[in-house]
This record gives structure tokens, C-alpha cells and sequence, in this order.
């Protein structure tokens, strides 16, 4: 009985030994997956892609050849764009207007979305050679400009982490909010991204009160305070350093970290604490490409890569006469956070056309090098910086440069004198004042030249 005893224990403790190192080697598989042993020095990212619509700029995306593609939100158009109506018994526009320009879809119609947009052949091709991952924005959330009152954000986290093949057991399936965080490479050389989630928990635009929520914000600072990286790639849905809306009222408006000037500089301060080097955005949510800077938060130059969209664009819009008139716009709107140089095609260096965000890492250069580059659909450059990463340091770690070294990028877009803030609404103003005065002109000219003709005819 003891023999028996004891051969039963042994088998116990071989079985005990053989499930121990089973569990060992899936946790290494899956540690490798997000790990890999050579750094990654090539990422893509793009957002704003609706499903139906023409998507040649995949083949520009896979000849880049990433190691992992990040969606920044937007990724299908989930929710229904009505028609412009003015008139009628359901108004959409106008001082009159009863009804929303945007409505949810369904479950089912969300799902076939998703579907459509998975099985574009581009996509399904760069989807066999990198990674995917990703955060949403408002069309695929659910509803356009929708925050935390969206009723339906359950049920389409669990759309968008199907479409991202999310494993069924992975704690962003169970969390409050699609946000998400990944390391990669080896120690020296590694990528910490942190996807934010800029919607879940938003509070209405205009209330100055939370973006990301308590849970998330507790999340992102456990992060951004825990071992540092190389370099740390902050995702946002929606834009941070810029603020083009203090620029652009009445005539536009669109979402951006701005709208929270409590949230951003939370967000700015906690970076800064952290003493972390190596930070900088990516963003999406515009329609259009650009390279934003902000040199006074956390004592060195944080940038914010934009790229929107990959089917989206704000000269998709408008015919094709009126592209020039597009551009002279960008370039006339004021902006202080915008990098601007010779690396841009056009002078506001704006890109207003189908567009994907890189960024190459050369980590065998001295120093280590960073290009950022927003890429129109043929993989051509539109906008670019490149950075040594000795210059993205923390200034008490002695490589980076100390605040007000350089403040070429301090003025935030709402301390501007208002006759420079808010040109382009003077401009245009200015402009319709001058038709409506020709106008009236021709139509008092017409009328004067009538009258005389009556009056001649009259009198012969």
C-alpha cells in the first residue's frame, strides 16, 4: 500500500511537472508575440476608412512592409449619415432642424460592416504580414461625436475586438473601454504603444470635464510610471497637440483634446512625472495629414503625427477644381502647433488626400533615429520630420534639452490676437459681404438699365 502510495504520488507530481511546463511555454509563446527578439522598427497606422468605398491605398501600405499596423479609430463607418434637409418634416440642418444628421445601425448591420471591411483583399493581404491592432473613434463606436451616453458602446466593443481577432480571453473583453497597451523588442531597443480610448468614457464636448474616466486614467498612469521604454507611441482617436478648432469657429469645428483643456494637461503633466523619454503621439479623426509640436509640456518636444484617412480626405469632398481653393484654406487657417519645412508637398503642409502615417526606427545609427512621415496613397512622403532620440529625452536624464531651449512651438492656438485667430472667418466674411455687394450691384444696375428701356421705348 505505501508502494502504491508513492507511485501514485510520483505520477501526480510528473503529470503537476508536465501541466507547469505547458503553462510555462504558452506564456512564453504568448509573451513572444508581443516581445519578439528583434526590435520593431517599422510601423503603419492609419484610420478613417470607410468600407465602401475605394481602398488603393493598401498596396502602399504592404509595399512598406510594417511589423505592425495600428487603427486609430474610424476604422468602418458603423453608423447611418443621412441627407442634408432643410425643408420638410424631418430637418437635419438649418436653425430649424428636429432630427439627427446621424443614427445608430444595428447589431447585425454593424457586423456586416465589420465584415465587408475585413475582407478587402488589400487589407486581407497586409493583415498576412503584420500585426494589427487598434483603438476606435466615433463612426466605429457607434455614432458620430457620440462619448460616454452611447447606449449601444457594449455591445460594439465587442464588434470591434471580434474585427481586431481580440482573443476570447483577453482582458479588454471584460474592461470598461477598448484601451490597451503593448511592449515589443528587447531591452535598449524596445516599444512600449498605448492605445487610449478617447470615447467610452468621454464627457459631452464642452463640459471640460473627462476624457478618459478614473479606471483608464489609473491605467495609463500604472503604464506610463512602470518600467520605462525606448520609446513609448501614444494612440489617440482624436487629435492632441492640435487645436485648429480656436482657429477655424464659427465656420468648423472638430474634436480634439483642446475641447479638455484640464484633461490635456493632465495628460501632459503625467508624461512629464513619469520622466519618461521617447514620447509622441499618433492621431487620426480629421480627414487630413499633418505633423503637430508642442515644445513647452515635459521639457521636450512632444510631436502628434495625424493621419486621416485612408479613404476619408477633405478634398474627397469637393470637385476636383476646388482642390487649390482646399489648400489655400489650410494654408490661410493660423496654427502654431504645425511643423512646417521643406519635407511637405504642399506650403501649409497640410495633406487633404487619402493618407497612412510610418514611423521607421534606424536603431543601428548613433544617435538612434525616429522618421515620421505621413505617406499619400503611392507610399510618397507628404509631410515628415526626422529626430534623433536623444532629443525626446527627459531633462533631468541629461541627454534631452531643457525647457525653453526651444519654445518655437509654446503659443497654444487660443492666445493668438483675435485679428490673427480667427482671419480665416474674416476672410471669408469679408468675402461673402463683397458678392452680396456686387450682387446687389448687378441687380440695381439690371434693374436701372430695365427702367431706362421702358422709359425709352415709352417716350418713342
Amino acid at each position: 500500500m505505501g508502494m502504491g502510495s508513492s507511485s501514485s504520488t510520483i505520477e501526480q507530481w510528473r503529470c503537476y511537472v508536465v501541466v507547469v511546463v505547458l503553462i510555462g511555454m504558452f506564456a512564453i509563446t504568448v509573451t513572444a508575440s508581443h516581445t519578439p527578439t528583434n526590435p520593431v522598427s517599422r510601423i503603419a497606422f492609419g484610420s478613417c476608412r470607410n468600407q465602401s468605398a475605394p481602398q488603393p491605398i493598401w498596396n502602399a501600405v504592404v509595399d512598406f512592409h510594417p511589423q505592425i499596423f495600428i487603427w486609430l479609430g474610424d476604422n468602418i463607418y458603423g453608423d447611418i449619415k443621412r441627407p442634408f434637409k432643410l425643408f420638410g418634416k424631418e430637418r437635419t440642418i438649418g436653425p430649424w432642424k428636429n432630427a439627427p444628421r446621424f443614427i445608430p445601425s444595428s447589431e447585425e448591420e454593424m457586423e456586416a460592416k465589420y465584415r465587408k471591411a475585413k475582407s478587402n483583399p488589400g487589407y486581407a493581404q497586409l493583415k498576412e504580414n503584420a500585426e494589427v491592432i487598434g483603438t476606435w473613434d466615433d463612426h466605429d463606436y457607434g455614432l458620430n461625436d457620440a462619448g460616454k451616453e452611447f447606449h449601444r458602446k457594449i455591445i460594439n466593443q465587442k464588434l470591434l475586438l471580434d474585427f481586431l481577432d481580440e482573443p476570447q480571453d483577453s482582458p479588454r473583453r471584460k474592461q470598461a473601454g477598448v484601451y490597451a497597451s503593448y511592449k515589443y523588442g528587447p531591452a535598449g531597443r524596445d516599444v512600449q504603444i498605448i492605445l487610449l480610448d478617447t470615447r467610452y468614457h468621454r464627457d459631452p464636448v464642452g463640459s471640460d470635464g473627462t476624457i478618459l474616466g478614473n479606471s483608464q486614467w489609473s491605467w495609463l498612469e500604472r503604464e506610463l510610471k512602470g518600467p520605462a521604454t525606448a520609446i513609448t507611441i501614444i494612440g489617440s482617436s482624436i487629435q492632441v497637440i492640435s487645436n485648429l478648432s480656436a482657429t477655424v469657429r464659427p465656420l468648423f469645428s472638430m474634436e480634439s483634446w483642446a475641447h479638455f483643456p484640464k484633461e490635456r494637461d493632465r495628460l501632459f503633466k503625467l508624461i512629464a512625472d513619469s520622466k519618461r523619454g521617447g514620447v509622441f503621439f499618433i492621431s487620426g479623426d480629421v480627414h487630413f495629414g499633418e505633423i503637430t509640436r508642442y515644445d513647452c509640456a515635459v521639457g521636450y518636444p512632444l510631436y502628434d503625427v495625424t493621419s486621416s484617412g485612408v479613404t476619408q480626405s477633405v478634398e474627397g469632398v469637393v470637385p476636383p477644381f476646388m482642390h487649390s481653393l482646399v489648400r489655400f484654406v489650410a494654408w490661410l487657417t493660423p496654427s502654431t502647433m504645425r511643423v512646417k519645412g521643406p519635407n511637405c508637398k504642399y506650403k501649409s503642409c497640410v495633406y487633404g488626400q487619402p493618407n497612412f502615417g510610418t514611423i521607421e526606427i534606424d536603431w543601428d545609427s548613433h544617435p538612434v533615429t525616429l522618421k515620421l512621415k505621413v505617406r499619400d496613397k503611392n507610399g510618397v512622403a507628404v509631410t515628415a520630420i526626422d529626430t534623433p532620440l536623444v532629443e525626446l529625452q527627459a531633462p533631468n536624464s541629461g541627454d534631452g534639452i531643457i525647457a525653453g531651449d526651444n519654445r518655437k512651438h509654446c503659443t497654444l492656438e487660443v492666445s493668438l490676437p483675435w485679428i490673427v485667430r480667427y482671419r480665416l472667418a474674416i476672410v471669408v466674411f469679408v468675402t461673402l459681404a463683397v458678392l452680396l455687394v456686387v450682387f446687389i450691384g448687378l441687380v440695381y444696375t439690371a434693374i436701372t438699365a430695365y427702367r431706362k428701356g421702358v422709359c425709352k421705348r415709352k417716350h418713342e
